[in-house]
């Protein structure tokens, strides 16, 4: 396990990306078709780039969706690695299905 979190891609777009645009956060808002409350919340990290988002994401910057998809499930995965810690190395290997 890395010992740093990856990036949410909420903080690429906010720090990397949307500076670049030169438009507001309601004209980004309105060309991807979402609330500007719903890129507000991916840009403060405190809501996820939901499939749908990434191919709103993807068609408009024109890198499609699973740069999106890859950087939100790294996040997810770290974060869920962390938090059952203590509990993946209690869980056994079935062999079972693999033998047969």
């Amino acid at each position: 396990m890395r010992k740093r979190s990856p990036t949410h891609p909420g903080a690429i777009l906010r720090e990397d990306v949307f500076p670049t645009l030169g438009i507001s956060v309601t004209e980004f808002s309105k060309h991807l078709g979402v609330s500007r409350q719903t890129l507000h919340a991916v840009l403060s990290e405190k809501s996820a780039i939901t499939p749908e988002l990434a191919l709103r994401l993807g068609t408009f910057l024109g890198n499609g969706p699973q740069l999106w998809i890859e950087m939100q499930s790294k996040y997810d995965l770290w974060h869920a690695e962390l938090k059952l810690k203590k509990i993946l190395p209690k869980i056994p290997l079935f062999n079972g299905l693999l033998a047969a």
